[in-house]
């Protein structure tokens, strides 16, 4: 079965390149054909397993177009770039929001293409309990949006107070002002490798085929195994019930 375009991971001539192509998150999809859950190709475990594959002498390329997503996960990747020995190149590819950006700034180079943008922003998280519990919430949030400013000002030339306001209005930068304000090292023209844009389609339409004969076989179960009765003058209800639930599956 192709596997999902999440998270990619390739090898060519002492470079490595990983993508992150969705969202960051430690949970993994529903797998419908074994009922399970998939793991996660944008989770740090992942990531981590991909990372110890790869030597310290080679390079990596990183490239990301993520909405971003779990701050735990996404920290945890940044961490384990900051201690890989090898060299690191981080490309945005389309966006680099919330946490995505975050983990850009472990690599050595950053690098955002024309076109591409960012986004800085508090993080946030659902929370419920007592009044206790929920000022304790928003304290830990401080804490932990300090620590995560910490990230992002280390090799900026922003002020801290800066930083504090761009992310309270959730600003979107371009590489310009991202250039500007140290939060990447180069803007280039570059475009997607032709032969990984083309594989990366061609898996995608693969995994499209393959959705749509399994959505397909599992209907033509259901209607096998709720094919009403002749005709009954006055079904039960349960006769009822599975009446309708033929009927929705033949319509589907």
């Amino acid at each position: 079965m192709p596997k999902p375009i999440n998270f990619c991971f390739q090898q060519s001539a002492g470079v490595h390149k990983l993508y992150i192509y969705d969202d960051v998150t430690a949970y993994g999809t529903f797998d419908w054909t074994t009922w399970t859950m998939k793991e996660s190709e944008t989770s740090a475990k992942y990531f981590r397993d991909q990372l110890e594959a790869i030597p310290d002498t080679a390079t990596i390329e990183l490239h990301i177009n993520s909405n971003g997503g779990s701050v735990k996960e996404g920290v945890a990747i940044y961490t384990q770039l900051k201690q890989k020995g090898c060299k690191k190149v981080g490309y945005v590819d389309g966006v680099a929001y919330s946490v995505a950006f975050l983990i850009l700034q472990a690599c050595d180079e950053r690098i955002m293409g024309l076109g591409t943008s960012a986004l800085v922003h508090n993080m946030w998280m659902s929370v419920e309990g007592n009044a206790k519990e929920l000022r304790k919430a928003a304290d830990d949030l401080d804490v932990l949006m300090e620590s995560n400013r910490k990230i992002f000002l280390e090799r900026s030339n922003l002020e801290e107070q800066q930083l504090i306001d761009m992310m309270e209005a959730e600003t979107f930068l371009t590489p310009d002002q991202c250039l500007e304000y140290g939060l990447i090292d180069k803007i280039d023209s570059y475009q997607a490798d032709e032969q990984d844009t083309q594989q990366k389609l061609m898996e995608q339409v693969q995994q499209l085929t393959q959705m749509i004969a399994q959505q397909k076989s599992f209907r033509e179960q259901m209607q096998a195994m709720i094919q009403p009765p002749a005709a009954d003058p006055e079904p039960k209800p349960e006769k009822k019930l599975t009446n309708q639930l033929a009927n929705f599956f033949k319509n589907m």
